[in-house]
């Protein structure tokens, strides 16, 4: 998602490449707490977007057993809205979606979009090992 993201973003036009929502976010909260950006921003929202999105997996890992491209696009879908129209803005962290450029929200819907299918993919991928580890039997030495 990350990589998408980063590839769109640097195909809206200069108005619109403002920092990307991760490293707005993460300023602001970097701020709050009297660190200084620095390099370490990069870092920090590198490393926040990763633990958020694998948050979001473990919730559609939870909730769906039988994950699909479509439900994990859904569930993207819907990360997006609870984020950037419900939380972040709740907060006072971003202002919401609605006043954002309509390429700057189509950025990050399709971002969304594909970190929901994405993680779906790999949802099923690790559920099917685990169904065949588990019917494998114990592990035996030797």
């Amino acid at each position: 998602m990350t990589a998408f993201m980063n590839r769109r973003h640097s195909q809206l036009p200069p108005a619109e490449r403002y920092p990307a929502p991760p490293r707005e976010i993460v300023g602001k909260v970097l701020a709050a707490a009297g660190v200084e950006e620095g390099r370490c921003l990069a870092d920090a929202s590198l490393a926040a977007h990763g633990l958020y999105g694998a948050a979001g997996g473990l919730v559609l890992a939870a909730i769906d057993e039988e994950p699909s491209l479509a439900k994990g696009s859904t569930f993207g879908l819907l990360v997006w809205a609870a984020s950037y129209l419900g939380w972040i803005p709740a907060l006072s962290i971003l202002a919401p979606a609605t006043r954002h450029p309509p390429r700057r929200n189509a950025m990050m819907i399709e971002s969304h979009l594909v970190w929901g299918a994405i993680t779906a993919m790999i949802l099923k991928e690790v559920l099917a090992a685990r169904k065949g580890l588990l019917s494998a039997g114990p592990l035996k030495d030797g």
